[in-house]
Order: structure tokens, then C-alpha cells, then sequence
């Protein structure tokens, strides 16, 4: 039986659980999933994005997949390569990771493609935000990382 790629599986389960958490925060703040997305592809794609329809929002799954992608593969380079990720506790490490990928996403990213305040206005909106970055892709990447070395 062929052996499955923990990198893979990684990169699905982080990547659902994340774009799961954004399709319901999403809603609880009065948006649809499909503008969601067509606001994560209006990132890469510009804002006419927003007016694709069904495509705007398969490419924004699509940049959203591509962006986990390279975040989970960042982890398995850096894990592989340091062990103190794998030593120390699973739940410190993914946070520090998450805390990390939040910094790159909302302080780099957001603000240089949208203008987006960093620290945000809201604290809540910050933490909105910070939480997925931790429980939905750090702390997964960590469990299953220190899993996989057992």
C-alpha cells in the first residue's frame, strides 16, 4: 500500500478547516461564502474579481488552497530541518507558527495589497483573524509534525 503524504493531508486539513472558519465568520458578519471568496481572489486577480461570478469565487478557493499550500510547505522545510519544532510542546510551537503566518498575512500582505491598518482597529476583528492562524493551521502542522516523528 502506497505511504500517504503527511504534507498532503496536511495541506487539505489545514485548508479546510480554515476556509471553513472564514465561510462561517463570513455569514455571522452579515457576507455570503462566494463574495468571501471573490475577495480572496480579487487579492491575486484585482479588484474586478469581485464581479466574476461562480469563477471569481472558484478562484478564490483556488488562491486560498495555493496560499495554504505554501504555508504548510514552509512548515514541513523549516520542521524538517529544525528539530526544536518537533521537541518542543505541539500547542507552542503552532502558535508560534500561527502567530507568525498572521504577522506575514495581516501586518505584509494585507496592508500592501489592500492598505489594510496594521494592528487593526478592532481588536476583535484582529482576533477574528489571529485564531485560525493558530488552531486551524499552526497547531494542526505541529500535532501532526510531532505525531509523524513518534
Amino acid at each position: 500500500m502506497a505511504r500517504r503524504s503527511p504534507a498532503l493531508f496536511a495541506w487539505a486539513l489545514c485548508g479546510t478547516l480554515d476556509i471553513v472558519y472564514a465561510a462561517v465568520s463570513s455569514v455571522l458578519q452579515g457576507g455570503t461564502v462566494p463574495g468571501m471568496l471573490r475577495g480572496v481572489a480579487s487579492g491575486p486577480f484585482g479588484d474586478a474579481a469581485r464581479d466574476w461570478g461562480a469563477v471569481g469565487a472558484a478562484a478564490g478557493l483556488a488562491t486560498h488552497f495555493a496560499i495554504m499550500g505554501a504555508m504548510v510547505a514552509a512548515w514541513f522545510f523549516v520542521a524538517r530541518r529544525w528539530n526544536a519544532l518537533t521537541l518542543w510542546p505541539w500547542w507552542l510551537t503552532g502558535t508560534l507558527y500561527g502567530l507568525l503566518l498572521y504577522l506575514v498575512m495581516n501586518a505584509v500582505v494585507l496592508p500592501l495589497r489592500f492598505g489594510s491598518p496594521f494592528p487593526p482597529a478592532d481588536p476583535a476583528q484582529g482576533l477574528i483573524a489571529l485564531l485560525p492562524h493558530i488552531m486551524f493551521v499552526g497547531w494542526p502542522l505541529a500535532w501532526m509534525k510531532r505525531k509523524e516523528r513518534r
